[in-house]
């Protein structure tokens, strides 16, 4: 009997063995299946739109509010929403962009919101419009102006100036 129990001790130790082995692999399995899956969702998060960097000056004096495009990609302008408030009130005319004679501005506006200039906004570039007297509220020097920059429905930044 001694001989038959030194033989069956090997043979039961394999099977925890294979029993670790086997957890061990379906663990590593699962780990790798969800990393790749949140790998996905990252990439998701960082398409969801342009990186671009604006400067902004409001000028009271002539209801006028200019528009540096100072870093990152390039902006197609016929995607691109302003949303312009002052103190807090958005304007009663939003401007449409690109645009010349909207109902709320006076004249042309300057630059790449201008149809007859090209439609992307580059580095450097600047633009700028002039807010009529019918668009309430009027800018008046000290109120903060804020604008936020929507470009194919993905907000881009919001900024903000006070009028000289």
């Amino acid at each position: 009997m001694p001989a038959e129990s030194s033989l069956e001790s090997p043979t039961r130790a394999v099977a925890p063995v294979v029993g670790v082995l086997a957890l061990l692999a379906i663990t590593v399995a699962l780990a790798a299946t969800v990393a790749v899956g949140m790998g996905f969702a990252g990439t998701a998060v960082l398409e969801s739109g342009p990186n671009a960097a604006f400067d902004l000056e409001a000028d009271a004096d002539r209801s006028e509010l200019t528009f540096e495009h100072v870093g990152g990609e390039s902006i197609t302008v016929t995607e691109l929403d302003l949303k312009i408030a002052v103190n807090g009130d958005r304007l009663e005319h939003q401007p449409p962009v690109p645009f010349v004679g909207a109902d709320g501005y006076r004249g042309a506006p300057s630059g790449p919101f201008n149809p007859e200039t090209d439609s992307e906004w580059r580095v450097g570039e600047t633009a700028t419009l002039r807010v009529a007297g019918t668009n309430d509220p009027a800018i008046r020097s000290g109120d903060t102006v804020s604008v936020t920059v929507v470009v194919d429905g993905t907000t881009v930044t919001r900024l903000e100036a006070t009028a000289d």
